[in-house]
């Protein structure tokens, strides 16, 4: 009986801390939340329920197309056509550069890179530096658009920026992480491959129709051509009627992190000591720009952007800031964990390999777009 309940202890403080390993931001989060309430009311009015919306409208969508095998179908479509391991380094490494625009990065990793071990299995091909790559590439070309990752959302909606104003602040970004990816690809090693690989049937067109047109009216809303309210509201009347299991494929936790940070942030703003630091840390876009770049590699750039936004108006380094320090450490970007979590998991015996590599690749890439997106700006 003893040893019953000593086993089903040790299995819930197991289970407890894998939760926080998982959902570390999350628990990190809360409790900033609620030490911070202890010390200043908090308001309702510091959650923003805009960018709260769009997340949830975009993550709805975008299951949707991973249920539908979408991506997966597109995928296999373009390595059909490739023979070499250069043409197929490029053709998932771009096609995950690609998608990361469009679905946000963790999503473009979470389709693609086990698509590409299941290939570089039939291949006999070591695919570590082209998980590597594709985890560059997701966090670089998410960076391009507002609802490529969720610091770009958040400070598109916070800053209350133009499509024009994000854009042409973002390009320099994905042009320079073309010529880093491609030059990467092409120094790599070359050789003829085989691929035998099956099609990936699309059964529900009409449902991929109609999630398509869904997806065109959250980009309006993203970009202030349609109402927001409206896109939820068109959102939630979708999925009751066409598919409720897609309720069950949002990343809530993330939407609590959000809500934890926003009421965090919202509270030590009303405090004196905290503003005026902050404030003076972050007083000119030199000191904004490097800041984000090491807040991004200690917390991540999703709170770093939240904790700092609060306290600063130059929106155009934070944004350059927070997209460059997606690389870096492991944690710089929490999409990064994703695919080493998926490499690790079916390549146990090179987990220290992997970290080598990605430490390598990112500090390479850390030091070539920092220097040069500084000269830009400044």
């Amino acid at each position: 009986m003893t040893q019953n309940i000593q086993t089903h202890q040790l299995k819930k403080q197991n289970s407890f801390i894998e939760f926080l390993k998982k959902e570390i931001v999350l628990v990190i989060a809360t409790v900033l939340a609620i030490t911070s309430s202890l010390i200043s009311t908090p308001k309702l009015s510091y959650i923003d329920f805009k960018v709260l919306i769009l997340l949830f409208n975009l993550m709805i969508v975008v299951a949707a197309f991973k249920e539908l095998k979408v991506l997966d179908n597109i995928a296999i479509g373009l390595l059909k056509k490739c023979n070499t391991y250069t043409s197929i380094s490029f053709a998932l490494i771009f096609i995950t550069f690609i998608a990361s625009m469009i679905v946000t990065n963790d999503v473009a990793l979470i389709t693609f890179v086990p698509l590409s071990i299941v290939i570089a299995k039939k291949a006999n091909i070591d695919v570590l530096k082209i998980v590597i790559f594709q985890t560059l590439a997701a966090n670089l070309g998410s960076s391009f658009t507002p609802m490529g990752n969720p610091q770009n959302l958040f400070i598109y909606s916070y800053y209350n920026l133009s499509p024009l104003d994000f854009f042409k602040i973002t390009v320099p970004i994905v042009i320079l992480a073309i010529v880093f990816l491609s030059t990467l690809i092409l120094k790599d090693k070359k050789m003829k491959l085989n691929l035998d690989l099956s099609d990936v049937i699309i059964e529900n067109k009409r449902d991929v129709i109609l999630f398509s047109l869904l997806f065109g009216i959250i980009l309006l809303s993203v970009f202030h051509i349609v109402d927001y309210k409206i896109t939820f509201a068109v959102t939630i009347i979708t999925v009751i009627i066409l598919n409720k299991k897609l309720f069950k494929e949002i990343d809530y936790s993330l939407l609590i992190t959000f809500i934890g940070f926003f009421i965090f942030i919202g509270n030590i703003s009303t405090m004196d000591v905290v503003r005026s630091f902050m404030e003076n840390i972050l007083n000119s876009e030199k000191s904004t720009f490097i800041s984000s770049i090491l807040a991004s590699q200690v917390i991540s750039n999703v709170p770093a952007t939240m904790l700092l936004s609060g306290f600063t108006g130059h929106f155009k380094e934070l944004l350059l800031g927070v997209n460059i320090g997606g690389m870096g450490t492991l944690i710089a970007s929490l999409a990064s964990v994703i695919s080493y979590k998926i490499y690790t998991g079916e390549f146990r015996e090179k987990n220290d390999k992997y970290l080598r590599k990605f430490n390598l690749y990112n500090l390479l890439g850390l030091a070539i777009f920092v220097p040069i997106i500084y000269l830009f700006i400044f």
